[in-house]
């Protein structure tokens, strides 16, 4: 794989292929290999050329037929690029075969993400994650690794010497040892930040307060949308997997309930497998959540696809029967007739614009109205030696009113349903009967 951070010189002019092989596709694998240029990009790679191909059918050897593959790899060559990007996934035999046959770094789509989550991690658990990811993608590539060693293989031996096995075959064994002990190291360490992370979920637990993960397509603007509602500092970036972790900040809304809400991974078509196995833990907050503010970049012009990719990734972490509040951000960056052609798509959506702040007011009356089963409003008539009851209705709710002149204190707020026995006692009698 490569490292960009260590070694950005190694590879700068890229060759992006997209092999498809079925006429009726060609558009969607247009815009993968699309896709694959702002991936590649983010890397900091440059792209000389992005081509589509056309096959038949599969072939074992080379993905696409061998003429087509002799043709591309003499093409590469020629333009002076350092390395061939299939935007399809190769199986090792087949990336072995590539850089034999042409003499170039091949890799694939499920690499060039690995090396961008490999880019973006910052803290442990995303750090390992990544690299558990990268160790599993590698293992059965480890031959292709140490392909250079197996032509030193010695003559004489008896059976079963390293000489008759060949110091290529002795290398490898070495590193599959050490690269099983390495992952068995960094499984046990993901199951100690997993037990981190239900710690802090129970703390949480013990003040219940409904949780809303933000889910969406990379680059959806799911940060952003956190920060603008939390008056938080996430970093928000125009790049694809600027968040590999899971934030959680707290919002209060309009009725003074509190919503805790938790930002999260994006999403991509074609997500590698380990991938999402590998983050199940930090994606485990979407399972676990009350309820998705699930976000969609109106200016895409796959927006649909995007939410496709959203939902059914969703799906396969068992979250898909959620409750689910759908958004398209930047409806600020498209026309009427695109807005009214997705509002007939999506009537329950939102539209907004996290940047202008545009329907920004409706989403938190929307979620309010998610909620509105969780608190009462009530009308209090409180003792003054009883002023617990009254800090109680400031710390879990909204008071809306307050009065001390009759010698009680008279209050009207709005608590979370799961307190109202607690406030029960001093409910007004009038209250009490126009309740009833």
């Amino acid at each position: 794989m490569f490292d960009i951070r260590e070694k950005p010189q190694v590879v700068e002019r890229a060759f992006l292929i997209g092999a498809y092989f079925d006429r009726r596709k060609a558009a969607e694998a247009g815009e993968l290999l699309e896709e694959l240029k702002e991936l590649v990009g983010t890397l900091g790679i440059g792209v000389e050329v992005a081509e589509l191909v056309y096959a038949r059918e599969h072939t074992a050897r080379h993905l696409i037929g061998k003429g087509k593959a002799q043709e591309l790899m003499e093409r590469a060559k020629r333009l002076g690029c350092d390395c061939i990007i299939f935007d399809n996934e190769l199986s090792p035999a087949q990336q072995r075969a590539w850089e034999q046959e042409g003499g170039i770094a091949v890799i694939d789509r499920h690499e060039v993400i690995l090396d961008i989550f490999h880019m973006r991690a910052q803290t442990r658990e995303a750090r390992l994650q990544v690299e558990l990811a990268r160790l599993e993608y590698s293992i059965p590539r480890l031959t292709r690794m140490w392909g250079h060693l197996d032509r030193q293989g010695g003559s004489g031996g008896g059976a079963g010497g390293g000489a008759a096995r060949g110091e290529g075959e002795t290398q490898l064994e070495v590193d599959r040892r050490l690269t099983y002990k390495r992952l068995d190291k960094l499984k046990a360490d993901l199951e100690e930040v997993k037990k981190q992370r239900d710690t802090m979920r129970k703390e949480r637990s013990r003040v219940p307060v409904p949780n809303a993960a933000i889910v969406g397509y990379t680059n959806a603007g799911k940060s952003s949308l956190l920060n603008r509602l939390t008056q938080a500092s996430v970093l928000a970036e125009d790049k694809l997997f600027a968040t590999l972790d899971t934030t959680t900040r707290r919002l209060e809304l309009p009725d003074g309930q509190a919503l805790l809400v938790t930002d999260t991974v994006g999403f991509i078509r074609n997500l590698p497998h380990d991938l999402v196995q590998s983050f199940r833990a930090t994606l485990e907050e979407a399972v676990l959540a009350d309820f998705l503010i699930h976000v969609v970049d109106a200016a895409a012009p796959q927006a649909l696809e995007h939410y496709q990719t959203t939902t059914k990734v969703l799906a396969e972490l068992g979250a898909g029967d959620k409750r689910v509040l759908l958004v398209f951000n930047k409806a600020d960056l498209i026309d009427d007739t695109r807005q009214l052609e997705l509002r007939r798509q999506f009537p329950d959506a939102l539209f907004l614009s996290v940047r202008t702040g545009q329907g920004m007011d409706d989403l938190l009356h929307r979620l309010h109205d998610l909620m509105i089963d969780r608190v009462v409003r009530l009308d209090l008539r409180v003792p003054l030696g009883r002023m617990d009851v009254v800090a109680l209705a400031h710390q879990e709710g909204k008071v809306l009113s307050e009065d001390y002149e009759s010698g009680v204190a008279e209050i009207q707020c709005v608590v979370p349903r799961r307190l109202e026995s607690r406030f029960a006692p001093f409910v007004r009698p009038a209250a009490k009967k126009a309740k009833a």
